[in-house]
């Protein structure tokens, strides 16, 4: 993951968390328009547009820091 991440050719990462549903959001391109998407076994969803990363969500993010804590 962190090479396709270090090929973005767009330095700027944006954020969003929406508290409400415990949701982060992180984008590399503003607009994305992903097309296609994947989720991985620590509930990460990949997006993609044409081919290339342009965000990810993590799903229960408040969940993942106290996680961490407790190691």
């Amino acid at each position: 993951l962190v090479p396709h991440l270090l090929g973005i050719p767009q330095k700027k990462i944006w954020v969003d968390y929406d508290q409400l549903a415990d949701v982060l959001y992180v984008n590399f391109k503003k607009p994305s328009h992903a097309d296609d998407s994947d989720i991985t076994d620590d509930d990460v969803i990949v997006r993609y547009e044409k081919g290339k990363i342009v965000g990810m969500t993590f799903l229960n993010a408040s969940k993942r820091q106290k996680a961490r804590q407790q190691l």
